[in-house]
């Protein structure tokens, strides 16, 4: 069993996800006993069947255990149904409750922690873990009450039958408590393996389907294959190898248990012990369907190593990190100056800051161009203002007031982010221009925001229009034609800050002509930050800062820049004389 997640712990932390509902799990309980005792009582009838009623010929107690039978039989059912019924909709209402969970604290999740964090052991988690717990806690419960319960009614019957007879019990029991903790010990590591193969599983599947364009140029088919068979693979040896511990089990009980059976027929053969025929059968009987019950119970540990592995995961992306929000300033529109103050930023994942000491104020209205080499530090200056990312030294100032000290969703709402890597969500076009803010806008902003993007251009040739379904990712439109919709989405919120980071960067030279003059008569009276490799897209900026490594080296216009011959000069000579 883990260390940190004990079979105790992992039943207190999902005791507030099913105490809600506890009354179905109190029926589940009382099903699963009541189950128990039925069948052990219809055990217990064939002592009194053979000795009182076949033997002594007593029909009229034949006919009371005939009903009796038929009743048990009933109720059997009944409380086998009811415990089945609550149990699977205890576990639904679980499952729900924990993907609910584990979704909303992942989107609640900083930026950061999805840096360093597999999208296929996330799905993973919010799909199979949960499963996994939700079964694995399940099946725990129907053995500790069902099979314990019938366990132990099946000895009391035997005691009932024999008490003599019923001593081989305490040879049998403990080599099987013995080969329930031996097979425990194998599952741990081949569960956790196995929950990892599933993350790598959907890991490797994820990236053949969102790079297969990727996968046909390379010629990569057979490596892609035969690296998805490997990880398969693993996960089927490692659940074969789950099948054969505690398949192994089985055979073994059965082994010691008809040992027992067979010490029994010794004694009763040696004449030893002065043994009714309804007696012996009652204990016979019991022996052999105690398999059932010691058989399950070796396979408790088993379950639970499931539930603490599943919660170990669960848990361990709920205890995780959310974006800080401890602001308490809220304003419907800032006016749109930013101040940079000794601002530092090191990437959890680097040992290198990819920001130094920058400094650097932009006056509301402005129109500010940041440019450098790739790597230089642009994309993480635009990705500290909407706080993707918290800065590790200094401040950054919204009107004066330090960013931290805003509700994140109110400094969110100030600004329009459209950034070189789109992501388009499967839906239409107009839900992908209107998305977060579905409702809120009317059909005609939404086709004037797209015009504004110049996407009606490519959106009236499509047969339906601004309500064409555009796939996963927007897989069936072009690069260009995505950048568009990213930007008409942007334009349709018509926020006081612009951040655009390579906004123009897929689209051909007349689109990224018609997008500019766009562009440029939303930036009117607007703060506007824009990242861009084209040098000719920025020539019009108030502001012009150069960054190289993480530093600001230069500061001015594009002509004042030109002049210095620093690095933006030889930067816009490379792209115009090459």
């Amino acid at each position: 069993m883990s260390d940190k997640y004990t079979t105790w712990k992992t039943l207190r932390l999902l005791w507030p996800f099913v105490a809600p509902y506890k009354k179905a799990l109190i029926v589940a309980i009382f099903g699963l006993l009541l189950n128990a005792a039925t069948d052990a009582s219809l055990i217990s009838l064939t002592k009194p069947l053979l000795d009182y009623g076949l033997m002594d010929k007593n029909y009229s107690l034949l006919m009371i255990i005939a009903l009796l039978i038929i009743g048990l039989i009933a109720l059997r059912g009944l409380s086998n149904y009811a415990s089945t019924y609550c149990l699977s909709w205890l576990s639904g209402k679980v499952v729900t409750k924990f993907r609910q969970l584990i979704f909303n604290h992942l989107v609640r999740s900083p930026v950061s922690f999805h840096d360093k964090s597999s999208v296929g052991d996330l799905v993973s988690v919010i799909t199979f873990n949960t499963q996994l717990l939700s079964k694995a806690s399940s099946d725990a419960l129907i053995i500790l009450v069902r099979e314990i319960t019938y366990a132990i009614g099946l000895c009391c019957v035997m005691f009932y039958g024999s008490w003599r007879l019923a001593l081989v019990l305490f040879i049998i029991v403990p080599l099987i408590i013995f080969i329930a903790q031996f097979i425990a010990k194998k599952f741990r590591e081949t569960i956790k393996s196995m929950q990892k193969g599933m993350g790598e599983i959907t890991t490797a599947a994820d990236e053949m389907l969102n790079g297969h364009k990727e996968v046909l140029i390379f010629n990569a088919k057979d490596y892609e294959k035969r690296n998805f068979g490997q990880i398969t693979d693993i996960v089927r040896r490692g659940v074969l190898k789950i099948e054969l511990v505690s398949r192994l089990s089985t055979p073994i009980i059965q082994l010691i248990a008809t040992l027992g059976l067979g010490f029994i027929l010794y004694l009763v053969a040696s004449e030893s012990l002065d043994i009714t025929p309804g007696s012996f059968t009652v204990v016979f009987s019991a022996m052999v369907a105690v398999m059932r019950p010691l058989r399950e119970l070796t396979s408790l540990h088993v379950e639970l190593q499931k539930g603490a592995i599943a919660c170990e995961s669960l848990f361990g992306i709920l205890n995780a990190p959310q974006e800080e929000d401890n602001g308490t300033i809220v304003k419907e529109k800032v006016k749109g100056s930013i101040e940079f103050k000794n601002v530092t930023y090191t990437y959890p994942t680097r040992n290198m800051p990819s920001l130094i000491d920058i400094s650097f104020s932009i006056k509301e209205g402005q129109t500010v161009a940041l440019v450098g080499r790739s790597g230089a530090g642009k994309s993480t200056i635009a990705s500290l203002i909407p706080r993707f990312y918290d800065v590790s030294q200094g401040e950054i100032l919204l009107d004066s007031i330090n960013i931290k000290d805003y509700k994140l969703k109110s400094l969110r709402e100030q600004i329009g982010y459209v950034s070189q890597r789109v992501h388009l969500f499967n839906g239409s076009i107009a839900d992908n221009i209107a998305y977060g803010e579905k409702g809120l806008h009317s059909r005609e902003a939404i086709i004037k925001a797209a015009k504004l993007a110049n996407a009606l251009e490519f959106i009236d040739k499509l047969q339906d229009g601004i309500d064409t379904e555009i796939g996963d990712n927007g897989v069936l439109l072009s690069g260009g034609q995505r950048q568009r919709i990213a930007i008409a989405r942007v334009l349709l919120r018509n926020n006081p800050i612009l951040i655009l980071d390579e906004a123009t960067s897929a689209l051909d030279n007349e689109s990224e002509r018609l997008v500019q003059e766009a562009i440029e008569t939303l930036q009117k009276d607007r703060t506007s930050i824009i990242i861009a490799h084209r040098l000719s897209t920025i020539k019009k900026a108030d502001r012009i800062i150069v960054i190289n490594d993480g530093k600001i080296v230069e500061d001015g216009n594009h002509e004042s820049l030109i002049t210095q011959k620093g690095l933006y000069s030889q930067m816009y000579k490379m792209q115009f004389n090459s």
